[in-house]
């Protein structure tokens, strides 16, 4: 009855954004769950890999339509307009579904490991229901994969324990507080840097690219510990989807530390599959580039995904010859400070409504358009805005993440975490959405 209940409500929950597309979010469950049926219980390979083939057309079919199919139009009849040829095509806008990139990823991976063998097919639709729908993780993620889940859904816990819930507590607390005091304070100066891309000089395109890398950091690290908290008080055991990423001493480490269930997802699902490392840094090179680009435009239909993504594609393979060969720096220091800058410069790509306003900024941070004259600096930047992201930079280098604290459930550390969840509820002034549910 509880996984009746609380399906239920995550379905309610889902269909409280827009009841159209619950049917597509049960098609894709649907699938899965019958797919990894005929898969367990076929002899024959043929059928096994039909079975696959099928669920998996259907999960990207779904996924393509929706997510990308004007873009791919967009982007024909730009060749064609550019060949002098062809009528526009007809392009359908379609609403984004709500969290479909996530739930997609989560039960395309039970199908997948099922067929690999890896973990038996679920004899319950209930608990498959569940695990899919599970509303924590069902907007923005993690990307749990179902053995991560199999055991916690089979053997629910009899009753919430203190522990649990002052876990789940501190999660939603230190979440809140990111989302709510730190990443929306960051957006209304980080807003209205990007949108003077042509006027920012040295300082204010520096500043634009440090305040929405640290926004995006704030943000979606915050949503992933209020799921982790929801879960907790649920019974559920959540992955980490955050290890300070902006500690990372290279790009590899970078992706080891940052979205980690999504890296996951790619390196089992995709660049394994490719081939991985085997066959020599060349081809290990040429998957994380491929693996990379699809990564980037896994998180939209836009061409500055697309670059977004193969940027990092680029930096993966080049960082993989280099340490092939033996020529990476040897200097910590050094190694940190070049994958943070990579990492800022690509987030400039990420973050702007086109390559050309994100070549503006990126033009000033390169000095090309010198340092901004006095009026306006005052007029675009703002000091307290300034040593803000300062300070935040000193705090995500040297204060260990939320799963490196030591919460031991005593009575001044939940009163404090309690007070701290209170005056981010109390700093909502109205809706402010977090980022990754765009994508």
């Amino acid at each position: 009855m509880r996984l009746v209940w609380l399906t239920l409500a995550s379905y309610i929950f889902y269909a409280a954004w827009s009841w159209k597309f619950l049917p597509l979010m049960l098609a894709s469950t649907s699938t899965d769950f019958i797919a990894g049926r005929l898969i367990a219980h076929s002899e024959r390979q043929s059928t096994r890999r039909a079975a696959l083939v099928v669920a998996l057309t259907i999960n990207l079919g779904l996924l393509a339509i929706f997510k990308y199919a004007g873009f791919f139009a967009d982007s024909t009849d730009g060749l064609l307009a550019l060949l002098g040829i062809g009528r526009p095509l007809p392009i359908a806008h379609l609403v984004l579904p709500l969290g479909i990139s996530f739930y997609t990823f989560n039960s395309m991976s039970y199908t997948i490991d099922v067929y690999r063998g890896r973990i038996p097919p679920e004899q319950s639709l209930l608990r498959y229901c569940a695990f899919v729908a599970l509303f924590p993780h069902l907007i923005a993620g993690p990307i749990v994969r179902y053995e991560q889940m199999a055991h916690q859904l089979a053997r629910l816990r009899p009753r919430l324990t203190a522990d649990m819930a002052s876990r789940g507590l501190f999660f939603i607390a230190c979440g809140c507080s990111k989302k709510l005091l730190i990443a929306d304070s960051l957006a209304p100066d980080v807003n209205r840097l990007y949108a003077a891309h042509a006027h920012l000089g040295l300082t204010g395109a520096w500043l634009a690219a440090l305040g929405y890398s640290l926004q995006l950091y704030f943000d979606f690290s915050g949503y992933s510990d209020i799921a982790v908290g929801l879960a907790l008080l649920l019974g559920f055991d959540f992955p980490q989807n955050f290890n300070s990423p902006f500690k990372a001493d290279n790009i590899a480490d970078f992706w080891r530390r940052w979205h980690m269930s999504l890296s996951g997802w790619i390196r089992d699902y995709l660049y394994i599959p490719l081939g991985g490392s085997r066959g020599g840094a060349a081809r290990s090179a040429r998957n994380l580039a491929i693996v990379m680009l699809l990564g980037g435009l896994w998180h939209g239909a836009a061409a500055t995904f697309v670059v977004w993504g193969a940027i990092h594609g680029t930096l993966l393979a080049g960082h993989a010859v280099l340490r092939a060969r033996g020529w990476t720096p040897s200097s910590r220091a050094l190694n940190r400070l070049a994958t943070f800058v990579c990492v800022v410069a690509a987030f400039v790509i990420f973050r702007s409504s086109s390559l050309h306003s994100a070549g503006d900024v990126l033009g000033g941070m390169t000095g090309l358009r010198g340092v901004e004259p006095g009026s306006a600096v005052s007029a675009l930047l703002d000091t307290r805005f300034a040593l803000t992201i300062g300070a935040l930079l000193v705090f995500v280098n040297v204060v260990p993440n939320t799963w490196q604290v030591q919460f031991n459930g005593s009575f001044r550390k939940g009163i404090a975490y309690g007070l701290l969840l209170a005056t981010a509820i109390l700093a909502i002034a109205g809706p402010s959405p977090f980022l990754y549910y765009q994508f």
